[in-house]
């Protein structure tokens, strides 16, 4: 396989602070400082900004964020594809397309099943095959909008074909609209590689497992120009202090991780069958502090990126040019020396 010659970064609001995971449960984005958050990705140099669907609907904080900037992509990591009708999604990202010129990029990922049932109310089917019939509904839509012909697309899931001039948006400018879909497993990457320009792959996916199960996955369906996108897990910090404490945020991240069932095979490959059953079982009972006890050194630096600022973008490189074309690095930003420190190690990664 050939990749690019250069690596991509990639970063996720909220640029400015520190993991999700440090921040109290109720915390949401600041909306005021997503445009300053903006520009200052785009004068690190970054290739792509993008926002997570969590507690902000992440269409209208990308529209902000393209108000505010020139150069950066933007994009959604990920947008639910489940929760929404393919033409909700197709119009959302039209108008943003629109917005920023030409510099969007859908990213989607499936959900799992409690959470399309329980949170957002749909009924669930299984996610390869829906994602399938979910992505191409949506070029049909944007090649319908483009072109001004008629709709008429049918699958085992959606029957598109009424087209009424008062809803159909008008063409644009730049009407080729990347669709990245989330995978962990090796039938979700097939789908990517058969249905859309990218896969956006979990942190729980380690350059072995990308490259013996995902990669040989998609590789039979994959077109020139689809990009293998990575948000690793990543601890770094300019002292060795202060990388020990993100450290243990990661590696309770991992240990939720490893509880979760739908994430089982990355762990299996390495034999990690019984701790994963054990995890579940504390996940369960509540019992976090003893979960992030089981994930020991050795576990942490297989599955995580732990480095200090200095080291960091070389790291990432050893790791993954091999296998990967888009990384996502963000790191706490409180000064001017962590601003200048980021700087380095997106040039590097270019």
């Amino acid at each position: 396989m050939v990749y690019s010659g250069r690596m991509k970064a990639e970063t996720l609001l909220p640029l400015g602070k520190l993991d999700p995971g440090l921040r109290a449960p109720d915390a949401g984005l600041d909306l005021g400082a997503v445009a300053a958050d903006a520009g200052r990705v785009e004068a690190l140099g970054y290739h792509a900004l993008l926002m997570e669907e969590t507690k902000e609907d992440p269409f209208q904080v990308l529209a902000l964020a393209a108000a505010a900037t020139e150069r950066v992509h933007l994009g959604t990591s990920v947008a639910i594809a489940f929760a929404r009708s393919p033409y909700v999604t197709a119009q959302a990202a039209w108008t943003l397309q629109k917005l920023s010129g030409g510099r969007f990029e859908l990213g989607l990922g499936s959900q799992v099943r409690g959470h399309i049932q329980r949170r957002f109310g749909m009924q669930w089917q299984p996610p390869g095959p829906w994602m399938r019939d979910y992505v191409g509904a949506l070029k049909a839509l944007w090649h319908s909008w483009q072109s001004a012909t008629p709709l008429d697309f049918e699958s085992d899931h959606y029957n598109l074909n009424l087209n009424v001039p008062l809803f159909t948006p008008a063409p644009i400018e730049h009407p080729a609209i990347p669709v990245h879909v989330a995978a962990v497993n090796p039938y979700m990457a097939r789908v990517a590689a058969e249905a859309a320009d990218g896969v956006r792959l979990h942190p729980v996916c380690t350059p072995q497992y990308i490259k013996t199960v995902l990669l040989p996955a998609a590789a039979p369906y994959r077109r020139p120009g689809f990009e293998v996108c990575l948000k690793p897990l990543i601890a770094t910090a300019p002292d060795a202090g202060t990388l020990a404490e993100r450290a243990e945020v990661v590696r309770a991240r991992l240990a939720f991780y490893c509880s979760t069932p739908a994430y089982a095979r990355a762990f299996a490959i390495y034999g990690l069958e019984d701790l994963c059953a054990k995890m579940a079982r504390l996940s369960k009972r509540g019992r976090w502090t003893e979960m992030a006890a089981n994930i020991d050194d050795e576990l942490l630096r297989r599955f995580a990126v732990v480095s200090l600022h200095d080291n960091l973008a070389d790291d990432i490189l050893v790791r993954y040019a091999d296998c990967i074309d888009r990384v996502e690095v963000s790191i706490p930003l409180t000064g001017p020396s962590d601003f200048e420190a980021l700087s380095t190690i997106v040039e590097r990664l270019r």
